[in-house]
């Protein structure tokens, strides 16, 4: 039998604000904090233990008992009037995540709400300033190796550099307005891990970086985003603010294996690791190369790119599910293993085949079509 108690949490927890967990938006959260009267999901509520009892004491709505002073409290708070307070003054260039984000994103959002109160207390938010300096450990270009490298981020010189040795020159530079990152713990292996993607010398350079504290890599994220901001505040001074934010770094939309063979019946089927970012589809060997083997501009539809599925494949038992990704110069004749995971690829791409053109899609293009040139003419030059 449902006491009254619970009956009133049934009730508050369907309130418009209160059906969604107040961390990560994901729908009927079945857990609460009491003392901070917000209705969250079993994840977060998880992270609020591991914060203490000091900051967020946490009950399962219908599993535990809850006193008449904890259902009062969640009377009085709940969750719209609880972000009204601990979300005040979130920075726009501050990502906040969904309940499909990796840990570190979603655990540090929630250490910075309610344990170290950053959005109550602007003073606070350590990575506003466009500058920053550090240390994470990068993987080496050529092995393996973790090695501990110092990081300078610097708003004016719009550059992300990194040392060898602090007095020495750094080993290298990365342009800030022109960089990706995003969190990798699945590929890294790493929790607190990031992938800097940015070009070099006319090719995609991936590096990978790691720290043994979530806050740290969480700091650097939201400071190369916020640099990257203010970037194109100056740069497009008459543009919203809310159309700036979409601009700033963004997940891969898509990252897997995939089977890749030419376009002739007779040539072999080579497993390569797929990179989506935005426009540009990347293969390469091994999913933390530090260079993709190849580069596939993903341009519209309007320009003669599109997909073509067959049901039958070549002759390759894994590669079972094919696929064709069209363009202008070539086509592409990939496969997937799965239904699954073919019908999850091909979604993605008709989505960026049917988006508008940018005038910074365009740029990638005329910089992958320059690269793409001077590598057939080199090509032809030695014979190859």
């Amino acid at each position: 039998m449902v006491d009254h108690n619970e009956k009133i949490l049934q009730e508050l927890q369907k309130k418009s604000g209160n059906n969604v967990c107040a961390d990560c938006g994901s729908e009927d959260p079945d857990w609460a904090s009491y003392n901070l009267g917000i209705f969250i999901c079993m994840r977060c509520a998880s992270i609020h233990r591991g914060m203490g009892a000091h900051i967020s004491k946490v009950k399962h709505l219908n599993l535990d008992r809850w006193e008449d002073s904890q259902i009062q409290r969640m009377k009085e708070v709940g969750n719209i009037v609880a972000k009204n307070k601990y979300e005040e003054r979130v920075p726009p260039c501050y990502r906040k995540p969904n309940r499909y984000d990796p840990q570190v994103l979603i655990e540090q959002w929630i250490r910075a709400k309610y344990e170290r109160e950053e959005f109550c207390h602007p003073e606070r938010q350590s990575y506003l300033s466009g500058t920053m300096e550090g240390f994470l450990m990068k993987r080496g270009k050529e092995d393996s190796r973790y090695q501990l490298r110092k990081f300078v981020l610097c708003e004016n010189e719009d550059s992300l550099k990194y040392h060898v040795r602090e007095n020495r020159e750094p080993k290298g530079v990365l342009k800030l307005s022109e960089l990706n990152v995003c969190f990798a713990p699945a590929k890294i292996g790493h929790m607190n891990s990031m992938q800097l993607t940015f070009m070099k010398d006319g090719s995609t350079r991936h590096i990978y970086v790691y720290h043994e504290e979530p806050e740290v890599i969480s700091n650097w994220y939201t400071a190369i985003r916020c640099a990257q901001l203010h970037l194109l505040q100056v740069a497009f001074p008459s543009m919203p603010q809310s159309e700036l934010v979409l601009r700033l770094p963004k997940d891969f939309a898509r990252e897997g294996w995939l089977w890749k063979t030419g376009p002739r019946p007779s040539d072999a089927h080579r497993r390569r690791w797929f990179t989506l970012d935005n426009r540009k589809l990347m293969y390469h060997d091994e999913p933390l190369d530090a260079y993709p083997k190849g580069e596939i501009f993903v341009g519209h539809e309007s320009n003669g790119y599109h997909i073509r599925v067959s049901n039958t494949g070549n002759g390759c038992k894994e590669a079972r599910f094919p696929f064709q990704l069209v363009t202008p110069d070539r086509i592409f004749c990939l496969a997937a293993t799965t239904h699954e995971d073919r019908a999850g690829w091909l979604a993605v791409l008709q989505q960026i085949i049917k988006r508008p053109l940018t005038p910074q899609d365009s740029t990638i293009e005329a910089t992958l079509v320059r690269k793409r040139t001077t590598s057939n003419s080199i090509n032809i030059f030695s014979g190859r």
